[in-house]
């Protein structure tokens, strides 16, 4: 073998390829579809196929039935730079879909997401018991829970105070008060 291969998902749908690639390819800039057909034989006759991008990713999506469902067991991730990114990603995919904990989600059509700050990896180094308290959020904002832990900063009620986006931010807490890290 002279290099990696390409990697790309194949995505199940029970007729709602086409809807969901271009769904996919409205919320994702730099996305598009490039090619749909319809199986002329076999036992997928009729059966539509989907090719397209997001970004340099390319996916397919088949109509393939109702045999399998999605499930949060594979999910993709989309890491934010910024709170308006978390935001925007956030409003598009859970619409009409199922928010879950700690920027998890489910779309309207049932594949799952999880909306992060891209510096979650590092600030989990740092102080991970910090960072999943803050996950954990309060009982009303848990579907958003990261995203808001990150507009919280340091102020975050839930010592939230590693999720800020900026680092250079100096800490706005007091010694000894509720919002001062543990």
């Amino acid at each position: 073998m002279t290099g990696t291969p390409n990697i790309s998902p194949c995505l199940w749908f029970d007729g709602q390829a086409r809807e969901a690639a271009e769904f996919y390819v409205s919320v994702f800039p730099n996305s598009r579809v490039l090619s749909v057909s319809e199986s002329q034989a076999g036992p997928a006759e009729g059966n539509t196929l989907v090719e397209f991008e997001i970004g340099t990713q390319r996916f397919s999506a088949v109509d393939g039935g109702p045999m399998f469902k999605f499930s949060p067991a594979v999910s993709f991730s989309i890491a934010c730079d910024s709170q308006d990114e978390i935001d925007y990603f956030w409003d598009k995919l859970s619409e009409n879909g199922k928010p879950g904990p700690c920027g998890w989600l489910e779309d309207k059509f049932g594949l799952s997401w999880q909306v992060v700050p891209a510096r979650l990896s590092s600030l989990m180094e740092g102080n991970p018991a910090a960072v999943m308290e803050a996950a954990a959020g309060d009982a009303e904002d848990r579907h958003r829970a990261v995203a808001k832990g990150v507009r919280r900063g340091v102020n975050c009620p839930h010592r939230a105070w590693p999720l800020c986006l900026e680092p250079s931010t100096p800490p706005r807490y007091q010694a000894g008060s509720d919002d001062s890290p543990a």
